[in-house]
């Protein structure tokens, strides 16, 4: 299923995210096992995935890696979500649990230790309780 331009939608959007690995087909394997579908194969190197909605993950081989990144998968169901990812044999390094910031959260880490969050926020990601009010978060 391909989704409207997001170039033609208002306001920025998440478009791509890249992060750095050192072993390709680890990395491979393990986004794809994720869920995501591959749309760039460039070994040993480079590698770009695709979500359903659209948005874009790529990895690029380093031979040393050192991260902060996390990446953020929103999913209608955590816990169903974790279950399904330890059937294709990726451990959660933190199960679902509830947040103050009202996000239920599950982490993983891909096999160079890249922070992976799966959660759900629904409305309480763009709208939470302590939204800065229309007009007053613009520069």
């Amino acid at each position: 299923m391909r989704i409207a331009n997001p170039a033609k939608q208002a306001g920025m959007k998440l478009n791509q995210v890249t992060v750095g690995v050192t072993d390709y087909a680890a990395a491979v394997a393990f986004y794809r096992a994720l869920g995501l579908t591959q749309i760039v194969d460039a070994p040993p190197r480079y590698a770009r995935f695709e979500t359903p909605t659209g948005e874009t993950l790529s990895i690029h081989a380093e031979a040393a890696v050192g991260t902060t990144t996390i990446v953020y998968f929103e999913v209608d169901d955590v816990d169903a979500a974790v279950a399904a990812m330890a059937a294709r044999g990726i451990t959660a390094v933190s199960p679902p649990a509830d947040q103050p910031w009202l996000w239920r959260e599950a982490r993983l880490a891909d096999p160079d230790g890249n922070a992976i969050c799966l959660y759900h926020a629904g409305d309480n990601r763009r709208f939470p309780p302590w939204r800065i009010p229309a007009g007053e978060g613009t520069a």
